[in-house]
């Protein structure tokens, strides 16, 4: 008689899934569903043998607490199997600055795409500049040529797709194999598509950065970031943020680790309801082209279908030739979308931006006022009807 088979008990869990299981352990928490935050700075060690050995579980609250571990545990399971560990930072910002002086010295040369979010160009341009690091920034359409690029003392490669603001999309997996060939590490700002859509170091990436202030958080209430690393990288990590004593508020990582939980659930909403209203914008007379690499005819799209498996709710649009007047009547009429920097919690934003001051390795010209729309959790047909209001009053400026 054959002996009846026994599923494996601890099958490969989906995404979702993790999210929901990652970093929890009911036994540590006493039976809790969730861990308790703990702020704390100095830890007691039981004899002067351990105090002398630095033994211990934890050891200084800067260094970590059950509540960081957690956290950190769950983001290890999202970022997926490539991942050797996730540093926490009290910003995006934080987190980027935190990488690229983890691996960079005086003297090295940066590649940095031209579309990045605009306080890294800021942070290249002033702070590296000054330690002796010098940056190029390239084409984020470059691909494979971005070697033509290289230099004996390039060190790292940064990347972002889609591109912030304008909405590029890099081919990654191209300049990770042009970068590795060189022994060079690859960046990326991963914020805009998370983990869950994205899992950038299975396409590449050594470090891979997210602003959980945004998607992760969920709620507009935290300032929050994240650096994930492979096996290469994270020993520079580690200590760069020991050096810098970089750590995260405890209330800023539980409510992380509370806004992981529901990723999934959000993200799906984010992403129908986004391209829902990329769709309806894309035919509306004012505006001339949307800028959404999940839309079928975006010049990005075939690489957003290969690499990524979803979108967020983020996007941009150009809108018709038009003064200024009648992008303010727009934006001073509309309600139900605030005008306001950052994005990724659960209301609708829009705001008016203008690439041309800070592309040095393209040109900006998209024929027409532009704007980055992020679309929240709320109905869909509250949106078009307060985005009718607004174009009614943009079409009454222009007459």
């Amino acid at each position: 008689m054959t002996a009846p088979t026994i599923p494996d008990a601890n099958p490969p869990l989906h995404p979702e899934t993790e999210l929901v299981t990652g970093g929890r352990d009911s036994v540590a928490q006493k039976g809790f569903v969730n861990p308790p935050v703990v702020r704390g700075s100095t830890v007691l060690y039981p004899t002067a043998d351990d105090i002398r050995a630095h033994r211990g579980e934890y050891q200084y609250g800067r260094h970590g607490t059950p509540t960081t571990r957690a956290l950190q545990q769950a983001l290890i399971a999202l970022e997926g199997p490539n991942c050797a560990g996730v540093g926490l930072a009290p910003s995006g910002l934080a987190a980027i600055s935190t990488t690229l002086l983890a691996v960079l010295a005086a003297g090295d040369h940066l590649l940095v795409c031209d579309s990045v979010y605009r306080p890294t160009r800021h942070l290249c341009d002033t702070l590296l500049k000054r330690f002796g690091v010098e940056t190029t920034y390239y084409d984020p359409l470059i691909g494979g040529d971005i070697a033509k690029l290289f230099r004996p003392n390039t060190r790292a490669v940064f990347v972002e797709a889609p591109g912030s603001q304008s909405f590029e999309m890099a081919d990654i997996p191209a300049i990770a194999a042009a970068a590795h060939a060189r022994d060079l590490l690859v960046i990326d700002d991963n914020t805009w598509a998370t983990p869950l859509y994205h899992r950038s170091l299975d396409f590449g990436v050594d470090l891979s950065i997210q602003a959980g202030t945004k998607y992760l958080g969920g709620h507009s209430d935290i300032m929050f970031g994240t650096i994930a690393a492979n096996a290469r990288a994270w020993p520079h990590v580690t200590d760069a943020i020991r050096a810098l004593g970089v750590c995260a508020a405890p209330d800023d990582v539980f409510l992380a680790l509370r806004g992981l939980r529901t990723l999934a659930v959000r993200l799906a909403h984010h992403q129908a309801a986004g391209l829902a209203m990329a769709k309806w914008l894309k035919a509306r007379p004012e505006v001339q082209r949307v800028m959404h690499p999940a839309l079928p005819d975006d010049p990005g799209h075939a690489i957003w279908k290969r690499d990524f498996s979803g979108a967020s709710g983020l996007f941009s649009v150009v809108l018709q030739p038009t003064p200024d007047r009648a992008v303010d009547a727009l934006l001073d009429t509309v309600r139900l979308f605030g005008m306001g920097y950052s994005w990724g919690g659960f209301e609708s934003l829009i705001i008016p931006f203008d690439c041309t001051s800070y592309r040095t390795a393209t040109q900006w010209t998209p024929g027409g006022p532009t704007l980055r729309i992020h679309i929240g959790l709320e109905n869909i047909e509250d949106l078009k009807a307060d985005l009718e209001r607004g174009f009614a009053a943009f079409n009454a400026a222009r007459a």
